[in-house]
């Protein structure tokens, strides 16, 4: 008898192994990556790329499922497509009208046999290093990637921002610029990777400061902020960041002084506040 249980014990234990290596294989699916399911919109679109203006591109998540969120007009029709980050089936989208999306794409459509599908991006299971760990691109590179996708030079554009972040498992880089006619560009870059993970880009509702206006410097809003809080200097000032609202720069920081936290936003050309909130740090 106990010779008997020798091969049994055996057989569950392959068995064991074996779904171990299927879960395994299932948790590192890979996905597709964003310029193939800009590659799938298309398709199911029956755009061709040099005819679309993407304003929107990025991985998203929503009810567990991580998938791509692809926007872009072509011949005045704007189309927005999600699209599995995995598998590249359209879980819905088309073209919209007046705020109403037409789908008229068949049940399981997907681009996943696109020709120009590119090499699948590695997986977040490979991704979830602390940060600070593994190899990542430079600053430097984040922008020049940034700049060659957006079809741009660094000398046409001015930046608001670059800096590595970590959010989700995966260190990435901000990176925040606009152009002589105020049209603003944010891209997500994978820092390990160099992939554009997501971008925007927003021409809509600027105006530029008029002719000859000139930008206050960081330090000058710095010193109009502290003028607001006597006493502080600019040591008690633990945030301050440049951002763009509407087309206009503008200067956004904190204070903390005196048991009081202040925070405030000022106008990066005028330097006018505009706004400000106090309150106690031990409300």
């Amino acid at each position: 008898m106990k010779h008997k249980l020798i091969p049994a014990l055996g057989a569950a234990v392959l068995l064991v192994l074996s779904l171990a290596g299927c879960g395994q294989q299932s948790s590192q699916a890979e996905y597709i990556g964003i310029d193939a399911a800009k590659a799938i919109a298309l398709e199911a679109a029956g755009v061709t790329e040099s005819a679309a203006s993407f304003s929107t591109a990025g991985l998203d998540r929503q009810n567990g499922m991580d998938f791509y969120a692809v926007d872009f007009t072509a011949n005045g029709q704007s189309y927005a497509y999600n699209i599995d980050a995995v598998t590249g089936v359209i879980i819905d989208g088309g073209a919209s009208t007046g705020g109403t999306q037409v789908s008229g794409l068949p049940n399981g459509t997907t681009g996943a046999q696109s020709e120009t599908q590119v090499s699948p991006a590695p997986s977040d299971d490979t991704q979830t290093s602390p940060a600070g760990s593994g190899t990542t691109i430079t600053e430097e590179r984040a922008r020049e990637i940034a700049l060659a996708d957006a079809g741009l030079t660094a000398d046409e554009v001015t930046f608001v921002r670059s800096r590595l972040d970590y959010d989700d498992g995966r260190q990435r880089y901000d990176v925040e610029f606009y152009t002589a006619d105020y049209a603003e560009y944010d891209y997500e870059i994978d820092a390990s990777t160099g992939e554009v993970l997501s971008y925007d880009y927003d021409a809509e509702g600027y105006t530029a400061p008029a002719a000859g206006t000139s930008a206050i410097t960081a330090e000058q809003a710095q010193q109009i902020a502290l003028a607001e809080v006597p006493g502080a200097s600019v040591s008690d000032i633990w945030e301050f960041e440049v951002d763009m609202d509407d087309g206009r720069l503008e200067y956004e920081g904190t204070i903390y002084y005196s048991g009081m936290e202040y925070e405030f936003t000022i106008d990066g050309y005028s330097g006018a506040i505009r706004s400000w909130d106090a309150e106690s740090i031990y409300r």
